[in-house]
């Protein structure tokens, strides 16, 4: 089945309407149906102008059920908000938001037993394709993955994008303790590189910062640091060379990756990442998108703008969890930078995200595909490992 086929029917449309009430999901049968919609459909003319926001959250009736059982109210020194498609329907209209892309925000869906986190990923994805129908062009999403069980997340990856026509996938900077770019995941990369995937990396709450005695709310200085260690890892631990075509959005303007990208730059001079880093750090770094929500202020925006390509930068908004209000300050934000020009800023709020997601483009709009990233050629290779015996020669020479 082609992954860009939704595949929909009465049963889907009668679940929408049962997600609307809370009630529970659609059984995955229900949703084969025999009717379809292709959403590579191109949109209205009229939608041509909308924003498409690429970090936006959304709480399903079986994560907030899920979250209920647990007491987790709060995550990260932060109340978890509530959402519902009608208000963020609302907000989108008065910001000028054509889609959102849904994802689920931390603290995920494994609690500590990878069944139920595999059962618990079926069900808010599946809400997800459910809304998706219910509201098309409106709504997208990045599928919920049960890691750290990574065979059961590889078997959520190919259902979810295969099947329920997700976007891309969601993935936590770190979980368990351990941060993307570990080798404990390499068979779920190599899952998504085969189907050239999104893939939205949000932050998470990494144990270790519960133990730091601060007294700042995680979700304002631990979840920078999760978002750039994750990044740095998957530069430096070879994710990025291995697995090429995996396009990877970092939520939040990347933390506080933009700010040091030039000194962990100077691992290039370090042997011990000569083979998983072959092409220079800033060459992996640059392959990033990154998202504006929460960073839409100019110093923030200027570091960004001096390190990668316009096109990588991506509007963000971070609702729920940011609330209308802020939603409507980082638009003015945006809207009224110095940093950037009209074509640009019309770029980072709609065009640079068509580039990856091209389904949501309107009838006659030009959309520039993304690049496809390659791993270091062969003949890169010899001619990298014959400088070695080069350069040692020329040196034992001028002793």
């Amino acid at each position: 089945m082609n992954r860009r086929t939704f595949v929909a029917g009465a049963g889907m449309l009668a679940g929408a309407s049962l997600l609307a009430t809370g009630a529970p999901p659609l059984s995955p049968p229900a949703l084969a149906a025999d009717a379809r919609v292709d959403v590579d459909s191109p949109l209205p003319a009229r939608a041509a102008t909308g924003r498409i926001d690429v970090h936006h959250h959304f709480l399903p009736p079986a994560h907030a059920e899920a979250l209920q059982r647990r007491g987790l109210a709060r995550f990260a020194g932060q109340a978890i908000a509530p959402w519902t498609a009608e208000g963020a329907l609302a907000l989108m209209d008065a910001q000028g938001i054509q889609a959102a892309i849904l994802s689920l925000s931390a603290p995920g869906v494994h609690f500590g037993d990878d069944t139920a986190a595999a059962t618990l990923a079926r069900r808010c994805n599946e809400q997800a394709a459910e809304l998706a129908v219910r509201h098309p062009g409106r709504f997208g999403s990045f599928a919920v993955l049960p890691l750290p069980a990574t065979e059961l997340a590889c078997k959520e990856a190919v259902h979810a994008l295969d099947t329920l026509a997700a976007d891309g996938v969601m993935l936590l900077a770190s979980v368990d303790g351990q941060f993307l770019g570990d080798p404990r995941f390499d068979e779920l990369m190599a899952e998504l590189d085969r189907r050239h995937a999104r893939v939205f990396v949000h932050p998470n709450q990494h144990i270790s910062s519960t133990t730091l005695g601060l007294g700042t709310p995680g979700h304002l200085l631990e979840f920078a640091c999760d978002t750039s260690r994750a990044a740095v890892n998957l530069i430096l631990g070879g994710t990025l060379e291995r697995y090429p075509r995996i396009d990877w959005i970092l939520a939040n303007g990347g933390g506080f990756l933009p700010y040091v990208a030039w000194r962990v730059s100077l691992a290039n001079a370090l042997p011990e990442f000569a083979d998983s880093a072959p092409q220079g750090v800033l060459s992996y770094l640059r392959r990033f998108y990154f998202d504006t929500a929460l960073a839409a202020a100019s110093p923030s925006m200027a570091v960004l703008r001096e390190l990668v390509e316009p096109t990588h930068i991506l509007f963000g908004s971070d609702y729920p969890q940011a609330p209308a209000e802020l939603v409507a300050t980082q638009v003015q934000l945006l809207a009224g930078s110095g940093l950037w020009s009209p074509t640009l800023k019309s770029g980072i709020g709609r065009g640079h995200a068509l580039s990856l997601f091209p389904r949501f483009a309107a009838a006659g709009e030009g959309v520039v595909a993304a690049p496809v990233n390659q791993s270091e050629s062969s003949l890169q290779w010899l001619g990298r490992n014959l400088k070695k015996p080069i350069g040692a020669l020329a040196q034992h020479l001028k002793d």
